[in-house]
């Protein structure tokens, strides 16, 4: 393929002025090119090409099983999620995005009041929390179930609430995983040429999903698969990631299991960690932890949410990287200036002072529970607006460059040198709608004119 007539930035090679370039398997050639005998020619239009996106966090059968749930977040009024939930087609029904905000800490009882004939299941807007009502209790044996993450009332029965307890729910209602293809062809419209699965359930069995979905060519972008336990053989199409854990302040582990844990990880399995880290409190038993082993470059912080300003350097130093999702800043940021600590409001999700302080630093989705779009985190990341349109840490801004390169970085290495536009690189590229200065100027209305993988074209959108 040759993609004549494009601007390369700076940022990712460039050297100026307009360009041809031929794209294999790898990048063959950059310069002024005539096209080959029957090679598919596609015109730039002096637009921008990048390397293609990778996001460095993401949960995609949470994504696609997204698009078929209600949305019962706090924005949407009460009697219209309750409609909803009613009018949901399906034998089952599943509800997300739920914040307490709308109706207080849900129970199976106030579920029930709103349907009662088959069971329903809401998901916290946090991941953490399973709100199901009586039918779904039912349905899933909770009553017998002996299980720690389902919360029982003072008359020992399960009273709908059930902690991270996905993959046990998974289990009990033989659920087949959604299928991908519309998830995976939206990312590819944006731009996005990798994903690294960062769900903490993710095992062998998983990788063999993944791996046929990959196989029959729902899944179109490259694959980095976290995991808890190693995946165990070879799974075509994907890699291994990195060890998930996660740490949740209501049953955080004692500091010496999680210490060993993290041995395991980097003596045993020869992997980095990936922490899951979203309040203060968790934060710090992180990086005590990693600071009692010895931390891997591989090592990563997943969200950072909170970082106080002291332990910045403590990061640096560790050599840790910050895997962000900037998108939640607009997407929820009105939610935190009501919910969060005005102490810590300056905190959340760090950016600018975490580059300055010498942490390297990658952007992120953490879809479905932040917007897959990378060109809504990019804006975000540069804006720092919530949706109201007020400012949120206006400190914590960073360039267009800067936002962008949040998702160039290497999938093992995501805040590490990012990929370029170079001769003998693999040719997962990115041709925007527009140059790069007028894609600089908004990011959030930039559009994707074509992605490339492996010099194979998974969108194509023609300039009219």
């Amino acid at each position: 393929m040759l993609i004549r007539n494009v601007g390369i930035p700076k940022f990712v090679g460039g050297e100026g002025g307009y360009v041809d370039v031929r794209a294999g398997r790898r990048i063959e050639a950059i310069g002024a090119l005539e096209p080959l005998g029957g090679e598919a020619v596609l015109e730039g239009h002096r637009a921008a090409l990048l390397p293609g996106l990778h996001d460095h966090h993401i949960h995609l059968f949470g994504l696609a099983a997204a698009r078929e749930s209600v949305d019962c977040g706090p924005d949407v009024p009460l009697d219209e999620v309750v409609s909803k939930l009613r009018s949901a087609p399906g034998d089952r029904v599943r509800g997300i995005n739920y914040h307490e905000s709308l109706a207080g800490e849900l129970t199976a009882e106030a579920i029930d009041a709103w349907v009662s004939d088959r069971p329903v299941r809401i998901q916290h807007r946090s991941g953490i929390v399973w709100y199901l009502n009586t039918a779904a209790l039912i349905e899933v044996n909770a009553d017998s179930a002996d299980q720690p993450g389902i919360e029982r009332g003072d008359d020992g029965r399960p009273n709908g609430r059930l902690f991270r307890m996905d993959g046990w729910l998974g289990e009990q209602l033989a659920r087949v995983p959604p299928d991908l293809g519309a998830v995976s062809a939206d990312l590819a419209r944006h731009g996005v040429t990798g994903v690294t699965d960062a769900t903490h359930t993710n095992d062998a069995a998983q990788a063999r999903v993944f791996a046929a979905r990959v196989a029959n060519g729902e899944l179109l972008q490259r694959v980095r698969l976290m995991s808890g336990p190693p995946l165990a053989g070879k799974h075509a199409g994907l890699t291994a990631g990195e060890h998930k854990i996660m740490l949740d302040e209501y049953r955080l582990p004692e500091l010496p299991a999680l210490v060993r844990r993290i041995r395991q990880a980097h003596e045993d399995e020869g992997r980095g960690v990936a922490i899951h880290c979203v309040t203060r409190i968790e934060l710090l038993v992180a990086l005590a932890a990693l600071r009692e082993t010895g931390a891997s470059r591989a090592d990563r912080l997943e969200h950072a949410s909170i970082v106080p300003a002291e332990c910045i350097a403590e990061i640096s130093d560790l050599g840790l990287t910050v895997v962000s999702q900037p998108s939640l800043v607009f997407t929820r940021g009105d939610r935190y200036r009501a919910d969060v600590d005005e102490a810590e409001l300056e905190d959340l999700y760090r950016a600018a002072s975490l580059l300055a302080g010498g942490v390297p630093f990658a952007g992120s989705s953490d879809a479905p529970y932040g917007d897959a779009d990378p060109w809504l985190s990019a804006s975000a990341a540069v804006n720092r607006q919530t949706s109201s349109g007020a400012v949120f840490g206006a400190d914590e801004r960073v360039s267009p460059e800067t936002a962008v390169c949040g998702y160039l970085g290497r999938p093992d290495d995501p805040g590490g040198a990012r990929r370029q536009i170079q001769v003998g690189e693999l040719a997962d590229l990115c041709l925007l709608d527009r140059s790069w200065r007028d894609a600089s100027a908004d990011l959030g209305k930039v559009g994707v004119r074509l992605t490339v993988r492996d010099g194979e074209v998974l969108h194509r959108h023609d300039a009219d």
